[in-house]
Formats: C-alpha cells, sequence, structure tokens
C-alpha cells in the first residue's frame, strides 16, 4: 500500500474542490460580507460535530482580524445561551446537509430576534438554507475520504471559504499589521508586529566620539561600548560616520595605517540610519539584514542621535 500516494490524492481531492469552488462563487459572498461589515453587533457562528470544529476556527480567524466574533454551540445556545445573541447581531450556521438536529432546533428562536443569519451548507434547498437571509454554497463532488463518507474536502472547503470571508472583511477594514498587532500582543508573532525600535534601543552610554578623534582613541570607546562600533559625531552633534569592527580590520591591511590618524579616515561614512524610533523591530531587523550591517543607528530628522539598535538586540527579544 502506497501512503505517499493516497496522501497525494488526498490533497488533490481537495485541491480540486477548492479550485471547483472559487470557479463558481457567487454573489452570496459580498451579501455576506456587507452583512457582517454593517452590523453594530458581533457575528455568532454556530454548528454541530465537525462543522462546529471549523465553525470555531473561522470564529477564531475572524476575532484576531478585527470582527467581533465568537463561536456559540446550538445544544448550549438551547439550554440558555441563546442569551449571548443581540437583536444587532449576525448570525453564521454550518451545516453540510442543512438538516442537523441540534442546529435546525434554534433557528426558530434565531429569527425571533430578526437577526440575520448567513448559511454555509452543501444543500441550497435544506432547512437552514431557507431560514437563511444569505446561502454560501459548499457543495461538492466528492470526499477526499475512499467511502465519500467522511467529511473531508467538505470541511476543507467551509474552513477556505471562511478564511474568504475574513480576508475580505479584512480589506474592507483596511486592517492593517498594527491593527493585527494588537489583537496578538505575546508570542513571537505578537513580538514582530508589535515590539518597537523605541522598545529596544539603547539609549545610555552610547560609544560616541567626535570628528577630529585619533584611532587609538576610538579604540577604547569601541571597546568600552561592546557594540562593535563607534559613533562619529561633527562639531553640531549630527552622524556623520560609523568606525566598526569591520573598519578597523580593513584599516590595518592599509600601507599607510596609523593609530595616530583620525578616525574618521577608516570610518563609513553616511552610514545607514533610521529617523523613525517608532517603525515595528521586525521592519529594522529588515533594513539590518538587507543592508548586511550589524547595528543600526537611531536618530532625529536632524541627525542627531538617539539610540542605537544591535541585532544581538533583536535576537535576544525573538524578532526575527
Amino acid at each position: 500500500m502506497n501512503f505517499i500516494e493516497i496522501a497525494k490524492e488526498v490533497l488533490i481531492t481537495e485541491a480540486n474542490e477548492l479550485i471547483r469552488a472559487s470557479e463558481n462563487i457567487s454573489e452570496e459572498i459580498e451579501r455576506a460580507v456587507e452583512l457582517i461589515f454593517n452590523t453594530k453587533g458581533k457575528l455568532i457562528i454556530t454548528g454541530v460535530g465537525k462543522s462546529g470544529l471549523i465553525g470555531a476556527k473561522i470564529a477564531a480567524t475572524f476575532a484576531s482580524t478585527g470582527t467581533s466574533s465568537f463561536f456559540l454551540h446550538p445544544t448550549e445556545a438551547m439550554h440558555g445561551d441563546l442569551g449571548m445573541i443581540g437583536k444587532d447581531d449576525v448570525l453564521l450556521a454550518i451545516s453540510y446537509s442543512g438538516e442537523s438536529e441540534e442546529l435546525i432546533k434554534i433557528l426558530p428562536h434565531i429569527k425571533r430576534f430578526d437577526i440575520n443569519l448567513i448559511a454555509i451548507s452543501g444543500e441550497k434547498n435544506s432547512t437552514l438554507s431557507k431560514y437563511a437571509d444569505v446561502f454560501i454554497s459548499t457543495n461538492i463532488q466528492k470526499e477526499a475520504c475512499p467511502l465519500n463518507v467522511a467529511p473531508t474536502s467538505s470541511t476543507t472547503l467551509t474552513l477556505a471559504l471562511g478564511d474568504g470571508l475574513a480576508v475580505c472583511l479584512m480589506k474592507k477594514r483596511d486592517f492593517a499589521k498594527e491593527d493585527f498587532a494588537s489583537f496578538h500582543p505575546g508570542g513571537s508573532l505578537g513580538k514582530k508586529l508589535f515590539i518597537k525600535v523605541d522598545d529596544l534601543m539603547r539609549r545610555d552610554n552610547l560609544p560616541i566620539i567626535k570628528k577630529d578623534a585619533l584611532l587609538k582613541d576610538a579604540i577604547l570607546v569601541i571597546t568600552e561600548g561592546r557594540v562593535g562600533c563607534a559613533l562619529v559625531l561633527d562639531e553640531n552633534e549630527k552622524l556623520i560616520a560609523v568606525l566598526s569592527d569591520g573598519d578597523l580590520r580593513r584599516a590595518i591591511l592599509k600601507e599607510n595605517f596609523s593609530l595616530d590618524k583620525k578616525a574618521i579616515e577608516y570610518a563609513t561614512l553616511e552610514p545607514k540610519t533610521v529617523n523613525n524610533r517608532h517603525i515595528l523591530a521586525s521592519d529594522a531587523i529588515k533594513i539590518i539584514e538587507d543592508f548586511k550591517i550589524q547595528l543600526l543607528v537611531v536618530t532625529d530628522e536632524k541627525q542627531k542621535v538617539k539610540g542605537i539598535l544591535h541585532i544581538h538586540d533583536l535576537v535576544e527579544a525573538g524578532i526575527k
């Protein structure tokens, strides 16, 4: 038995169903997006069994991308949780058959609230679809299950349509990285999207030298600074160069090398800087990687030094 081929066949079968659905997608998607976008309340998602599991994931995706949403189990709804539904909410109900008993039981009560109902179902003429204001089809030709019974292609399609709705709403809301960060403050994702340069940059005891400083004095500053460089400032306290460990190694190879020469003769003029300390740290590390540097100098608009951001600071903070 070739399990590689079996797994490949499952992926191909489900991919084909996704492609077929994309070619037949209707204006009902637009109607669903408008209903959710314009609601003053929450988006409530419900479903039973595997549809419920998919619904819980879809609710989490909506909630993390700017649409207030939660999952409500139909059985719990019949035993008190209907009180969680308000008159300004929208309900998105998921059932491939459209006849799930637990789900169908709550529909008359849902309609009592006179709220809009979006149905995601494979059966256009089902009980669920008849109650719905918007019907989104998940009809498939073949489940990936060899018996064509276990929900596989249908649940994958449902999940993808949920993602499609969430992305449509992100676009409609102009949902940006900064918005996403506010919903994901923890973990590596939150660090990447939330922590700013201002949170990590070093401000104190910076390795600074004047433009007329000698190289031998600059080396002492570099050693004491422990960031592998010295910042060269002019008479107006503006940054004009950076002398790095790499600059020193290259300088030593020159025939006229002398410790008694001015450090600026061996320094890198017009070093890479950033004059906005409020940019994301993840954007700063991209600059460091793109320019193959170890350190980014943070200045104000007049090129006066406000701090430095070393690649080690970013790595230690978990910014990748």
